[in-house]
């Protein structure tokens, strides 16, 4: 997998214009899909509202995001209204994150996250445009990055190094079980899988689960049984092979 972009592709005035030209077309000539691991990914028309690329192979569709510093906890996108209506569809696209060095133009990272980790409480509403802006009233959104579990995240490049298409393929199918969930019960589970990941530790109790149970409460205000609901979240990530069962109100992150 080449890593350099090619500079001749870069024929507009604007920078970021620019960027989004060289990044898209190194997806286009460079990227496997990273769920079924097909050589190539296809671009859509330009324009499309809902995603850059898509998969001949498998029919996954992405949404491809760059810019030169490593995203950080929140990642700006389109209008609110239409993120939320995206997330609940059948076809909502998977969001690549990209960050390249300016100099060398070269990509320094890439990871893909898919769909089903894009959820009600991973996403936010902006402030509303102000009265004297161009499209007053208008509401954007942010993707919470930091809301996503690690494993979420799947990595393509990191520090400038590919990673193997077998690597991230199997990355990719251990948590694919979520796709055939719903949109609240995937909720759910990214929310309980995060919070096992803020552990730091392979080996962990129920009980360390527990202590998010105020964070999880202010996720899910109508819901009073945040305790049997965290139960029931661990027993489905083991019934999936995500998590096995120790004994004595112990689990081990698999």
């Amino acid at each position: 997998m080449k890593l350099g972009f090619e500079e001749s592709a870069a024929e507009y005035k604007s920078a970021p214009q620019n960027i989004r030209v060289l990044s898209e077309q190194w997806v286009a000539d460079s990227l496997f899909c990273p769920c079924c691991g097909f050589e190539r990914l296809s671009k859509f028309e330009n324009n499309r509202p809902a995603a850059d690329f898509f998969c001949s192979s498998c029919n996954e569709e992405f949404e491809l995001k760059s810019q030169k510093r490593k995203f950080g906890k929140k990642v700006i996108d389109g209008a609110f209204k239409t993120l939320s209506e995206r997330i609940s569809s059948v076809n909502s696209p998977n969001f690549g994150f990209l960050n390249y060095d300016p100099k060398e133009l070269l990509v320094a990272n890439l990871f893909v996250v898919p769909n089903y980790f894009v959820t009600h409480t991973s996403i936010e509403e902006r402030r509303p445009l102000s009265s004297t802006a161009k499209r007053a009233g208008w509401i954007g959104s942010n993707i919470l990055l930091g809301n996503i579990p690690e494993a979420g995240k799947i990595f393509i490049v990191r520090d400038k190094t590919p990673l193997d298409k077998k690597e991230v393929v199997e990355s990719w199918k251990r948590t694919k079980f979520l796709k055939n969930e719903n949109l609240k019960a995937r909720g759910w589970l990214v929310d309980v899988m995060f919070c096992v990941e803020e552990i730091g530790s392979k080996v962990f109790s129920i009980g360390d689960v527990y202590h998010f149970e105020r964070e999880l409460a202010a996720k899910y205000p109508n819901n009073n049984n945040i305790r049997p609901k965290i139960r029931q979240q661990l027993q489905r990530l083991r019934d999936n092979g995500y998590l096995q069962f120790l004994g004595s109100g112990k689990y081990e992150l698999l």
